[in-house]
């Protein structure tokens, strides 16, 4: 079964969605406990992991629910006796992707609940998915589509590198710089999947690109760079934004400045106002 737009569209997004948010996330608590020198995590930070597990559960969840009943979907019927083969196994491929990463968001939940699991193991959990999802497009069945297979080669390189990085988490804690590249890996899966989108099932309808072309495969390899130039480039502008946020000497808006002037001015008033009613009574009480 062809790639078709929307599917790739919609997995691009779950990945650059999250890609975006950690792109922020972890440039901010990185200079916050800097700036603090608290290593330890605080209640507020265990409560965005538990809610991000919770939405990358409920994304996975929603992307099984459509794999498998959409119109053409298989409908949980995984072998038809009737042909005797088996039922649409490219959207049982991409249901078993999403079953690890709804496990990985559920392990994300349970580990920083009271049952207190060992540390390290939301990472673990997130590493077996990104390996689970990179062998499934490794030995996809693409057929004659040599620009399919080569698309999802490259695509395999940034979901390989995501996983090395996370499994290197479990045993580096908290490690800004390994953060980052697993944010600039799924920024560049998110990116790609949509390019990947494009190049095989356009929106706008017709063919998708020629398949024999050796010049496509050149660009897009080119392309597939870019894009990850495009990662790097996000996750360094969020990266400046966070550290002006967080940054003491950073100027004030002006509506703050505003308040601050006008709650001056109203001291100072009234302190004015003060004196002169106490240098009334004191001269009545002093006559000349």
């Amino acid at each position: 079964m062809p790639t078709s737009f929307l599917g790739s569209a919609l997995r691009g997004t779950f990945f650059f969605i999250f890609g975006l948010w950690w792109s922020v996330r972890y440039p901010l608590k990185y200079l916050r406990r800097k700036t603090n020198a608290e290593n330890q995590p605080s209640y507020g930070l265990r409560r965005v992991e538990v809610f991000e597990g919770a939405v990358k559960a409920f994304f996975a969840l929603a992307g099984i629910l459509v794999e498998q009943f959409v119109p053409s979907g298989p409908h949980l019927m995984l072998y038809s006796p009737k042909t005797h083969s088996w039922t649409d196994l490219t959207h049982w491929h991409y249901t078993t992707m999403y079953l690890f990463f709804l496990l990985s968001g559920i392990v994300d939940v349970v580990s920083h609940s009271p049952l207190k699991l060992p540390l390290g193991l939301d990472r673990l959990s997130l590493s077996v998915a990104l390996f689970m999802e990179g062998l499934l497009f490794c030995f996809r069945n693409y057929g004659d589509a040599a620009l399919d297979q080569h698309l999802h080669s490259l695509l395999a390189f940034a979901i390989f590198a995501g996983a090395l990085c996370v499994l290197l988490e479990v045993f580096l804690r908290d490690h800004i710089i390994l953060e980052c590249l697993r944010t600039s890996t799924f920024l560049l899966q998110g990116s790609w999947l949509w390019q990947i989108g494009f190049v095989l099932s356009p929106p706008w309808g017709g063919p998708g690109w020629d398949q024999t072309d050796s010049s496509n495969f050149s660009f897009l390899t080119m392309c597939f760079c870019w894009h990850y130039a495009g990662a790097l480039i996000t996750l360094a502008a969020n990266a400046a934004v966070s550290r002006w946020y967080v940054s003491p000497s950073k100027p004030k808006p002006l509506w703050e400045t505003q308040r601050c002037v006008t709650s001056y001015e109203n001291r100072a008033s009234a302190w004015s106002r003060g004196c002169w009613k106490g240098g009334g009574r004191l001269g009545a009480q002093h006559p000349s």
